[in-house]
């Protein structure tokens, strides 16, 4: 059997025989499409220095094209939050798919005229098209884990996640590097829109299999009643517009999850995009064309430790807090501030420069940086939202709180743009890091309330 009821309730949760390999199976498919929609998104990064380098752009600039990604990434997901619990997380999925391929397509052959409101535009709709993905792939899940699995399941979406940045970041140096098929097709040094142009064929292949692989929900995969929704166990998975929003817009803790998401997206937004300029600025890195080994390093160890965080925070709140998701998440916040806060004063004493010791630590706190953010991000933005959703309506309550995320992003990115712009040359990237702690902090005092307003409901309802 695989249920392996000896190992108790509290341990592992029982599955009919066949459940595991064919949750596994959708799993994969659903996981390597959004992980290619990532491949689509951080691509952009690796661009950047040669967007400046050819078209003069400032931080500023840099930092407002991937704010209005992150805005309009942001209210897409309330927008398709909404409707994936309406036509259902595979259909979603498949849609923001199509989207993101031409987007990136049309960003590859389009962007010669090199005008901001060019590069702009074309991001802000790649953006909107990308937030089909996160909802309709959080809703499919709900139905497929019960709640006890659910933070488990937050470590995979994480390494999911990562899986997507790892290609793109061993992709990317290659394409940049140059390179030819035979003796027709030469991409040459320094190309960057081929960036754009070779990561949605990825894509496209992983669309495929997931339209072919997984199933939205047991039922349709033949396993009837294999998981209890504690919030809804009918029939079926969808649910009308009116149902969904308001559930989900009056429940007590979605409001206080989306802003301590909120945080998490300031830093990891900005931690991961800057990442290339800051290589380049602040450690003499050329990233325009052949990527230092440093570079390399960092970028591979930044989405492996925020794996491990990933699987560690949800292990903890699934076996250790019973289900619960707040106290991990508000410890996470904390130290996060703790990590980035020390960063900032280590930058300020110069320690950090283009020297072997420089770029050690330069590098280093970018992997704390990665761990702590992205520990947070799995457990507050893939877990809470099935919690507080169900099957039913996971969608828009991962819609809702994922929205927040790239709304601090977005806030993050706009204000550190400028901040740089008017005080590299006197602080570097200090006020970079001091603005990702400011975040951190509060991101942990809004768990803080929710645990204590948890625990007022038990409370209670033990009376």
């Amino acid at each position: 059997m695989e249920n392996a009821e000896s190992r108790g309730p509290d341990l592992l949760v029982k599955h009919p025989p066949g459940f595991r390999a064919r949750r596994g199976l959708n799993w994969v498919a659903l996981g390597l499409l959004y992980a290619s929609y990532y491949m689509c998104r951080y691509n952009f990064r690796f661009a950047t220095p040669g967007m400046v380098e050819e078209f003069g752009f400032t931080k500023t600039q840099i930092g407002d094209m991937l704010a209005i990604w992150s805005l309009a990434y942001g209210t897409g997901q309330l927008i398709n939050g909404l409707l994936s619990d309406r036509i259902g997380g595979k259909r979603s999925m498949l849609i923001g798919a199509v989207g993101t391929i031409v987007l990136n397509l049309f960003f590859g052959f389009g962007s010669f005229i090199g005008s901001f409101a060019t590069f702009s535009l074309i991001w802000l709709i790649n953006g909107y098209m990308q937030s089909f993905g996160a909802p309709g792939m959080v809703k499919i899940n709900a139905a497929w884990f019960a709640r006890r699995e659910r933070g488990t399941f937050a470590g995979i979406f994480g390494f999911m996640i990562q899986l997507g940045q790892v290609a793109i970041s061993n992709l990317a140096p290659i394409i940049l590097a140059g390179f030819m098929v035979g003796t027709l097709f030469v991409v040459h040094e320094g190309e960057w829109r081929w960036l754009f142009r070779i990561p949605p064929f990825f894509t496209a292949a992983c669309a495929i299999f997931m339209a072919l692989a997984a199933k939205p929900s047991p039922e349709e995969a033949g396993f009837p009643g294999a998981i209890k929704d504690e919030i809804d166990d009918s029939a079926g998975v969808t649910v009308s517009l009116r149902e969904s929003f308001k559930t989900i817009f009056t429940h007590p803790l979605v409001w206080y999850y989306a802003l301590a998401y909120a945080c998490t997206g300031a830093v990891r937004q900005s931690s991961d995009q800057i990442a290339i300029l800051y290589f380049q600025d602040e450690l003499g890195f050329d990233m325009r064309t052949e990527i230092p080994a440093a570079a390399k390093i960092t970028l591979s160890l930044m989405p492996m430790v925020a794996v491990l965080g990933s699987f560690l925070s949800g292990w903890v709140s699934d076996k250790v807090f019973k289900g619960h998701r707040s106290p991990v998440a508000m410890w996470l916040y904390f130290l996060e501030a703790v990590v980035i806060s020390a960063a900032a004063l280590v930058l300020l004493s110069g320690a950090v420069g283009p020297t072997p010791g420089g770029i050690f630590l330069g590098c280093m706190f970018l992997v704390m940086i990665s761990f702590t953010a992205n520990s947070t991000h799995s457990v507050v933005g893939a877990a809470a939202p099935m919690d507080i959703g169900g099957k039913k309506m996971a969608g828009f309550a991962a819609g809702v709180i994922d929205s927040f995320q790239y709304y601090g992003g977005a806030i993050s990115l706009a204000v550190t743009g400028r901040v740089l712009d008017a005080t590299k040359e006197q602080y570097g990237y200090t006020f970079w890091y001091v603005i990702m702690a400011g975040f951190g902090v509060l991101g942990g005092i809004t768990m803080l309330l929710v645990t204590r307003k948890q625990r007022r409901r038990h409370s209670e309802v033990g009376m």
